[in-house]
Parts: structure tokens; sequence; C-alpha cells
């Protein structure tokens, strides 16, 4: 409570299809496995598992599709081309096409069980009624050989399909390794130290709350803790993504998994296993990986639809061949044909790639997204609140001036207020207290402390009720502003810089003058929002003067001052009110509400509070750039998702027609073989297209403007 005395204190397609894949044959059980050798948890085995036997069975069957192929008549008489015929080679088609559907086709008839199991057909299903149609159909005609087989047309498929099931589980399983690496950085052992000052070696699983554990010159610190004693740097990027190793001394935090620097580190474990913070991010990236976007929700009853569309067409196509033509082999291909094109591999893979993808970016740029159906949404924000202090500006203030009513002291008050703000940790609190230790000043004792919500603090001092505090708090005790003071104000107003009062026995002695430096990057962040055409606004509790000079320098379109926390969810209702889709930055604690009211709620410079409840999207670096990059990322993932969409889908109204054969009245048909050249090219593209998401600027550009300003510090 003392840090608000101044007012702040998708997945399931991977599952449909890694789960089926897994229990396809007992002989693929230790490619299964084969993902966990290196340490990476179940969920990234096992899609390397899939991985490797999509792999393996792709590269077999386009072996032993070769023959098939070379002794085709169909593709001989195409490119001209002949291959030497002797006794028995023409059992070389049936042969090899039986053992491709053997070994490459019938994990698709296994995958295909639970969709029927669950009543809910889709890809596997229509995969499976496409190439067992065309198989059994091509070995009718070695009994009856007057029809002609397409044997090729079948192992190509089969080609097709697995190659399609490889691409999408290794990007799977490359997106799911941003959960993996993060495994990898806890330690397996830990040092810790006994009562008698010895070291013992135990698992990390073994260490509890209130163990002391020793972390080596670059070792990796086993869990959360304190540091008690040593000094040291410790390498953060891996979870923060801070770039620079960041100094750690008794009494600083230190986070599981991190880099020990050149110095020895004596830690108090505060948390372990999956109270940790390397554990809790974790979880936020498994989640979001396996959370579904509206978008994906979308495609995945589009595929559902698909299969009702296909069987109907299909059903639709037999009647009218069997009424033109009778029934024949020709109704057979036609149908045939109209399954394999209405195969919806291609719309199934168009948005978990690019989720998958997302996710994988959103994770290795330090933002990580609880709410899938929030990144999407960022890319249509109208307006983001910023919440000022230490969002906008550095949130490290000092006393840059004092003045006091007659007959009080100038250091006797300050010493006063380091009195009242001897309890408290937040930022004004710490600024009053380095200041009277740079003047030598000791202050009084203090009793009695108590916090003031979005107003200040207050405590007993030498018998006298004492309060610290900004404009807010005169409003409540209802004081009277001296001339002089209010000039003082005033002034200090005009150079962005935060008034905070000091008031004993109800009488106003002394007002202080703080400074807080403007972010370099608050400057970027504004530009680069306008150029997105995106509203900006600040929330503060601070007085309007000192609010609109911070917004006059950074160029802020709107501002928000004297507001207390409990009213911040106001404000940004007040935009919603307008028909804006609103954004909030905030601290994910005292903003919790606002965040909650936001249409996209994102808590930055949090990411060691993983238990914050209120955010959609959690910026783990204290950096508002990441706003930008979030947008920037949010819009380019929505465009791959359509695009994606576009080919796929787009793919099934071209050739759903012509495979069912309505322009054979002017000799255009499909055929099985260019029906399938059809599909994989849709799947392929489909792949290389989400594949470029990679690719996406998310860099904010420089800009002219300096860092040097200084801007208030909002007491809210």
């Amino acid at each position: 409570m003392a840090d608000d005395s101044h007012g702040k204190a998708d997945g399931a397609d991977h599952k449909h299809h890694g789960e089926a894949a897994g229990s396809d044959d007992g002989d693929d059980e230790g490619d299964n496995g084969h993902g966990s050798h290196d340490g990476h948890d179940d969920h990234g085995g096992m899609h390397e598992g899939h991985e490797q036997m999509f792999r393996r069975r792709f590269f077999v069957s386009a072996v032993l599709s070769i023959p098939v192929l070379l002794y085709s008549e169909t593709l001989q008489e195409w490119f001209g081309f002949s291959v030497p015929a002797f006794p028995g080679s023409e059992w070389i088609n049936p042969v090899f096409a039986v053992v491709v559907f053997a070994y490459g086709g019938v994990p698709f008839l296994r995958m295909a069980v639970p969709e029927l199991k669950d009543r809910a057909p889709g890809m596997m299903t229509l995969i499976s009624m496409a190439i067992s149609v065309a198989f059994v159909y091509s070995l009718a005609t070695v009994v009856f050989p007057e029809q002609s087989a397409f044997f090729w047309e079948l192992v190509t498929l089969i080609d097709i399909m697995l190659l399609g099931h490889w691409v999408e589980m290794r990007s799977v399983r490359r997106a799911s390794s941003a959960v993996d690496e993060l495994a990898k950085l806890m330690p397996d052992t830990a040092e810790r130290i006994t009562d008698d000052g010895e070291t013992e070696e135990v698992p990390v699983s073994e260490l509890a709350e209130g163990d002391l554990v020793l972390v080596r010159p670059g070792a990796s610190v086993p869990a959360d803790g304190i540091v008690e004693e040593g000094d040291s740097a410790v390498e953060e990027s891996m979870i923060t993504g801070e770039s620079k190793p960041v100094s750690k001394e008794p009494g600083d935090e230190v986070i599981g998994g991190t880099i020990n620097g050149d110095g020895s580190l004596r830690v108090r474990v505060g948390a372990t296993g999956e109270e940790t913070t390397l554990a809790g991010i974790m979880r936020l990236v498994e989640e979001a990986q396996q959370s579904k976007s509206q978008t994906q929700v979308l495609a995945d009853r589009a595929a559902g639809w698909l299969f009702y569309v296909a069987v109907g067409a299909a059903v639709v196509t037999a009647i009218a061949w069997t009424l033109v033509v009778s029934f024949n082999a020709t109704v057979i291909e036609r149908v045939v044909t109209v399954l394999v094109i209405a195969c919806p591999h291609a719309l199934g893979l168009a948005i978990p790639l690019v989720v998958a993808i997302n996710t994988s970016l959103a994770a290795q740029n330090g933002m990580l997204v609880r709410d899938r159906i929030a990144m999407e949404e960022a890319r249509n924000l109208d307006a983001i609140i910023f919440d000022k202090t230490g969002t906008l500006t550095e949130g490290e203030h000092g006393v840059v001036d004092m003045a006091t009513v007659d007959g009080v002291d100038a250091e006797d008050a300050l010493a006063l207020a380091a009195a009242v703000e001897s309890d408290s940790e937040h930022m004004i609190a710490r600024a009053i207290r380095e200041a009277a230790d740079e003047r030598g000043l000791t202050p009084p004792d203090a009793s009695g402390f108590e916090a003031i919500k979005g107003r200040g603090v207050r405590a007993t001092v030498e018998g006298d009720e004492v309060y610290v505090g900004g404009p807010n708090l005169l409003t409540q005790l209802d004081s009277a502003v001296p001339d002089h003071l209010q000039r003082f104000a005033d002034e200090a107003g005009q150079n962005a810089q935060t008034v905070v009062y000091l008031v004993r026995e109800g009488e106003l002695v002394a007002a202080f003058a703080m400074a807080d430096v403007i972010r370099e990057e608050s400057f970027r962040v504004v530009d680069a929002l306008h150029d997105l055409g995106i509203e900006v606004a600040m929330l503060t509790g601070d007085s309007q003067d000192v609010a609109t000079a911070v917004a006059d320098e950074l160029g802020i379109d709107t501002v928000f001052a004297e507001v207390l926390p409990e009213d911040k969810d106001e404000k940004v209702q007040e935009l919603q009110d307008q028909g804006k889709l609103v954004g909030m930055v905030g601290d994910g604690v005292n903003d919790a509400p606002a965040l909650t009211r936001a249409d996209v709620g994102i808590a930055i410079g949090s990411g060691t509070d993983v238990a914050v409840q209120s955010a959609d999207v959690i910026l783990v670096q204290n950096n508002p750039l990441d706003v930008v990059r979030l947008v920037k990322l949010s819009t380019a993932s929505y465009r791959k998702m359509q695009e994606n969409i576009v080919w796929a889908a787009g793919y099934n109204v071209f050739a759903l027609p012509l495979a069912a054969g309505v322009l054979a009245p002017i000799g255009v048909l499909l055929s099985p073989a260019v029906g399938a050249l059809l599909m994989s090219m849709s799947t392929v593209i489909v792949a290389i297209n989400a594949q470029l998401l990679r690719r996406v600027d998310l860099s904010v550009l420089e800009t002219a403007a300096g860092a040097s300003s200084t801007a208030a510090h909002a007491v809210d």
C-alpha cells in the first residue's frame, strides 16, 4: 500500500493434427520421443517427433513414387519419354502405389478416426476419402483393365499431404521453441548454503522459499530471490529483453534463469517452481500458443463446412454425370477430383501457422500475449492512453527546488518531509529522502504512517499530524495556499515540474519542486503512433499545467490530468463513448480497472509480475516503443491471416466447379492430377506466406526530439 501513497504503487489445430499423428502407428513411437532427447518439454518434443515422422514418410514415399511416375503412361505421353518394359513391369505401378498408400496414406486414415468418433469430420476425413476412393478405383482398373488407372495421381496426392504436414509440424515446432528455450534457462541444480556456511549441491526442485543459495560467476540464477551479499551484473535479456547486464547489489531482486556475471552472489530464495517469473512467462506463452483468434475460429468453422460442401458437391457431380454419360469410370474420376480439390489442408494451415509464428515473434520481442483476440484488435486501435510516470517518463525524481512559509527553515521542512516519507517506497518518497541525505539531514522519528490513496501520506512527527502530497491532498484538507507558494507552484508547472506540499497541523508550510526526465523513446512512440493514425492520450494525477507542459513537448493529443487511480477507467470509457477502440498502457497493478475497461489492456514493465490478470498483453521491458511494435505485429499478422484465407478459400472457389465439370461442354476438365497439383500449390503458398511474417519490420525510426527534456512526476 505504501506505493499507492502518491497514487501509484491457438494451438487447437495443431493438437488436432499432432495428437492424431502421434497415434498413427506403433512404429512411430520412437519418433515421437525424438524431440525430448535434448531436454525440450513434452510440448516441443511432441511436435518435433511428429515433424520427424512426417519428414521420413515424405521422403520414403517420394522415392517409392518415382517408379510409379516413370511407368505412368499418362506422364510418358505428356512429356514425350519412354522407359524400358520388361516382364512384370506392368505390376510396377500397382505394387509401388500399394506400398506408398500403406506407408504414407494409412496414417491419414487413422488420423480421420478421431474426427469421425467426435462426429466432427474435417481435414483428415476429406483427405482419407480422396485417397481411399483413388486407391480403390485404381486397384479396380487392374481387374478391369479397360479403364485407365491413375496410380501416379494417388502417390502424388499422398506425397503432397505428407509434405504439407511436415511443413506444418516444422513451423509449429519452431514456434513452440519459444517455450522450449525458456525451459532450458533454468539450471538443474543449485548450491544451497547450509546453516554452518557450507554449500551443498541440490536439485533446483528441492529449493524452498527462504533458502540461501550461492550463485557463482557465469552460473544461472536457480530461482527468484533477493540478493543478500555480493555485487555483480546479471544478464537478463532472455527474460526481460534488457540488452545490457543489470547491476545487482544487496537488496536487489534477481530472476531465476538469468545469467550471473563476474561476481558471486548470495541470494535468498523468494519463489520456486511454478511461482517463479520464468514459469509464469512460460505459462503465458503456452496459453497464447494454444488460444484461438477470431480469424482462426472462422477458419476452423470454414474447414468443417467444406467437408459437407465437398460431400454435397461429390454427390451432385456423381448424379449429374451419371445422368449425362451413365455410371462409369468417368463419374468416379469426377468424384475423386472433387474430393481432392476440396481438401481443406491449406485452409487448416492458413491461420495456425500465422498464429504460431506471431506468438513466437511476440515472445522474442518481449511481448507476452494473454489474449489472442486482443492481439488481433491492436491493429484497429483508434486511441492509446499512456499512464505517464515510469512509462512516458523515466520515473526517477529529484528535488530541484523548494519554498517555505515565513518562519520555517527549508532544511527543517525537508527533514520533516523525509520523516513522513520514511516508510514509503514510492519514487517521490525516495527522492525526498535522498535529498535529505545529500544535505546531511537527520529526519526526526515518525509514527502512525498512513497512505492516502491518490493524495499522499500522513504520519505523526513530534506530536504533530503531518501530511505530504500533491494538489489532491490540498483539496481534501481544504488547505489555503499562500500567494508566494502559489507563485512557486505556477512557475514549477511552467517548467514541467511536479509540486509536492508539506502540511503540518492543517497549515501548508512548504512546497517541493520535483523533476522527472521524459524518456527518449517517448518522442519516438508518439510520432510513430501518429504515423499509424492512432490518437495518443496521457493520463496523470498531476496538475493540468504540468500535464499540458509534458503533452505539448511530446505532441500528445489528449490529456487527462488530476485523475485519481480509481477514476482512470472512467477516462477510458470517455474515449470509448466517442466510438473509439481504446488501448490502455499502465503498470498492471494500480491501473487494473483501466486496463480491464480498455479494449486492449497493455501492462508495461510488468515482466516480473506475471500474475497480472488485468492486461491482455504484457510488455516485459519497461519500454513504450514496444507498444508500437505490438500494433505493427498485429497489423502484419492479420494481413497474413487474410492473405492465407484468400489463397486457401479462393483455390476451392476456383477449382471445385472445374473439378465437378461445369466447363466440360467446352472441353475443359480438371483431372485428379491437376487437382492435386493446384492443391499442393495452394498449401505451399500458404506455408511460405506465413513464414514471410518473420520478415516484418518492427523497428521504430529515430526522431529529432531530444532526450533532455524534463517532465513532471504524476502525483496520482
